[in-house]
C-alpha cells in the first residue's frame, strides 16, 4: 500500500516527503467544495420566476435579479468537510497583486474568464491563494494545480468573494491526465 501511494504521488509530481508522511493532498473537484444540499436556484426563487429568458436586458427586473444573485452567491456556504483538508485543485489564476510578473496573492477559479469576463462564481467556487514568497511566471488565466491546506475563510476582493483560502501553496502548471 505504501509503495503504491509513493508511486501515485511521484506520478502526480508531488514531493515524496509528503507521501512518506501520509499527507499527500487529495485531488479535489470543485463540486466537493459545495455542500450537497445547497441549491442556489431555490434560494433565488427561480422556481417562481417563470421564463427568465423573457426578462429584458437592462430592465429594473434584471438589475434586481442580478443584485439578488450576487447576494446569494457572495454568501454561498462552504462544505464543512473541506475545512482543513489537504487538497490538489485545478483552476485558473486571477491575480490580485501582480508586481513585475510575480504573484503573492490570487484567486483560483473553476473556469476560464471567471471574475474577469463574466460575473464571479459563487464564493464556494473561489479560493483565495496567498504565498509568503512571490510566485514567479504566472499570468492571468493560466491553468494551474494548487496544492495546500484548504481553510473555510471568506475574503472579499475587487475580483470576487472567496469562501476558501490556501496559504503557502504549491502551484504547478496544469497538465491534463492522458485519456484512457
Amino acid at each position: 500500500m505504501r509503495r503504491r501511494r509513493l508511486l501515485i504521488t511521484a506520478a502526480l509530481g508531488l514531493p515524496l516527503s509528503l507521501a512518506a508522511q501520509g499527507t499527500a493532498p487529495k485531488e479535489t473537484t470543485w463540486e466537493e467544495l459545495m455542500p450537497k444540499d445547497w441549491d442556489p436556484m431555490k434560494e433565488l426563487g427561480m422556481d417562481k420566476l417563470g421564463n427568465i429568458g423573457l426578462v429584458q436586458e437592462g430592465s429594473v427586473k434584471e438589475r434586481n435579479l442580478m443584485r439578488q444573485m450576487r447576494e446569494v452567491w457572495d454568501n454561498a456556504p462552504t462544505n464543512p468537510k473541506m475545512d482543513g483538508a489537504k487538497v490538489r485543485l485545478p483552476g485558473y489564476v486571477v491575480p490580485l497583486d501582480e508586481v513585475k510578473g510575480d504573484l503573492k496573492e490570487f484567486l483560483l477559479v473553476p473556469y476560464f474568464g471567471a471574475c474577469i469576463h463574466s460575473p464571479p462564481p459563487p464564493a464556494n467556487q473561489i479560493v483565495h491563494v496567498s504565498s509568503p514568497t512571490p510566485l514567479k511566471g504566472w499570468r492571468t488565466m493560466d491553468a494551474v494545480w494548487v496544492s495546500g491546506t484548504l481553510k473555510a475563510v471568506r475574503n472579499d476582493s475587487a475580483m470576487g468573494t472567496s469562501g476558501y483560502s490556501i496559504a503557502d501553496p504549491t502551484v504547478e502548471r496544469y497538465v491534463a491526465k492522458p485519456r484512457s
